[in-house]
């Protein structure tokens, strides 16, 4: 995904940005009109990718969906008291085709906005949504064979995942795109992956999206593989994913592959070619406010790890500010960005809001940023600009009793870096709501026989400590609920 080891990415809202956009301009708005200075902005402060979400043309037969569902316009009254219907185009995932509408430029837009990223250093990561499709793209009419049909009894018994679809050609049952466990998303259709047609087809999409931009975002990629699909519509494809990467591979060898995954399949989906998967159960363990499930998620093996994207948010999830109490959210993020993998970060959790904005609306709520969260997401990324973070070695570290009959110990995940340079990183959070104490021994035999100075990069902590004292007992500590170190290692030679 980039010559860094660990890149970073970040997560931008398109449709409610060129809103904003739009507003300012007095006029609407497209892709050629995302600043120069903010592209540069985001350059500067380290990232490697930007995601455009919900670039692709939507219809209107999704957006009647949007506006139409009741419980959707719920969910949209709650994150915009004064919600006109205009604020809802229809989801970005009820995909119509994979080419920019104009109302956002078209695909001669968005090859200039490629242009200028290259420019700057950055790479376009865009949506590919492999399990269904919008209930009028152009195949429900010139190839009804690509999607999963049902019966007038499916229809009766399972109104929330059956539609009966009226085509001059004579009407169609057909199924709405779903997940197993939940009922079928009303606004797509389910594409069928027993039918080889449709993976052939599926793959020249694929293609051509590769010419468009560096690298792509699968939606519930899990969903066509073999197993979860027989599971769920009682037919078993041949796999798509492999064949489908190396078919992309050949055009664009570089091209990166992202996917959205969930139940334990993230091993699954990078053995079939994915250079990230979704680290969700970070995510929920970092969630549940206990240390010792993070740290033996962490003691997975190097290579499974660096192949997966952490987050604290994303179009999903809540937002991180509306998840986590002020301290924790802190403590989280020390945790989760640095650890090995893709940093993975989105729009609107540097300014702590709190409101998650669906797929389907086009506007934001306007929110106050929280200043204090945003210094401290300025410190953060300035940390993770460094080499020693985007290059440099990992090891997790297991601390000790402070004194016997003390098991505070176990709140404490710490890990270090260690950069081609000689470069030293410590990184030690108390991630409970109580006092811990431990002492943590060092990785760096170097240091044996020298003083060493650990300065905290994100406090006025530092101090000076005997390298013989931090290899033998370890480095004592003694934090706050919440609290964390990030220290940087000198040596005095």
């Amino acid at each position: 995904m980039s010559d860094l080891r660990y890149p970073s990415l970040y997560q931008i809202n398109t449709r409610v940005w060129l809103t904003e956009l739009s507003r300012k301009l007095g006029r609407a708005a497209t892709l050629d009109d995302v600043p120069d200075t903010e592209l540069d902005r985001l350059a500067e402060l380290g990232f490697d990718w930007l995601w455009f979400l919900s670039v692709w043309q939507t219809g209107l037969a999704g957006q009647r969906v949007s506006r139409a569902n009741a419980g959707w316009r719920k969910e949209f009254q709650e994150t915009l008291p004064d919600l006109r219907e205009e604020d809802i185009a229809g989801s970005g995932f009820a995909i119509t085709g994979y080419a920019v509408p104009a109302s956002l430029g078209g695909d001669a837009a968005l090859a200039r906005l490629r242009q200028r990223l290259a420019k700057r250093g950055l790479k376009l990561l865009l949506d590919f949504v492999p399990n269904h499709m919008s209930l009028d793209h152009p195949w429900v009419k010139d190839h009804p064979e690509y999607f999963v049909t049902g019966t007038e009894e499916m229809l009766g018994r399972e109104p929330q995942n059956y539609i009966r679809v009226n085509r001059k050609k004579g009407d169609l049952i057909l199924a709405y795109g779903r997940d197993p466990y939940f009922s079928g998303w009303p606004d797509t259709l389910q594409l069928d992956y027993s039918n080889p047609a449709t993976q052939e087809a599926m793959i020249r999409e694929l293609e051509k999206i590769a010419g468009q931009c560096d690298g792509v975002r699968c939606d519930m990629a899990m969903l066509i593989l073999p197993d979860v699909f027989e599971r769920t519509w009682g037919r078993k494809p041949t796999s798509f994913w492999p064949q489908a990467i190396q078919r992309v591979r050949k055009r664009a060898p570089d091209f990166c592959f992202m996917a959205e995954v969930y139940w334990d399949l993230e091993y699954t989906l990078q053995q079939q070619g994915f250079d990230y998967t979704y680290d969700k159960r970070l995510y929920d363990r970092l969630r549940e406010g206990h240390a010792r499930p993070v740290r033996e998620h962490l003691h997975a093996a190097l290579d499974y790890q660096t192949k997966l994207a952490r987050f604290l948010e994303n179009h999903d999830e809540p937002r991180a500010s509306a998840s986590f109490d002020p301290f924790v959210h802190r403590a989280a993020a020390v945790i989760t960005y640095f650890v090995p993998g893709l940093r993975f970060f989105h729009q609107g959790q540097f300014e702590g809001r709190k409101k998650r904005i669906s797929p389907h609306l086009v506007r934001a709520p306007e929110e106050s940023p929280d200043q204090e969260i945003g210094e401290f997401y300025d410190h953060l990324l300035a940390i993770l600009r460094k080499p020693v973070v985007k290059s440099g070695e990992w090891q997790w570290l297991e601390g000790q009793p402070a004194w016997d009959g003390n098991g505070s110990w176990d709140s404490f995940v710490a890990h270090s870096w260690q950069g081609s340079g000689g470069e030293r990183m410590l990184i030690t959070v108390n991630y409970a709501p109580h006092p811990s104490q431990c002492y943590l021994k060092l990785p760096f035999p170097e240091i044996k026989d020298r003083s060493v100075r650990l300065k905290d990069l994100l406090s006025s902590a530092c101090y000076i400590r005997g390298g013989n004292g931090l290899l033998e007992r370890g480095l004592y500590l003694d934090l706050q609920p919440w609290s964390y170190h990030v220290f940087d290692l000198e040596i005095d030679r």
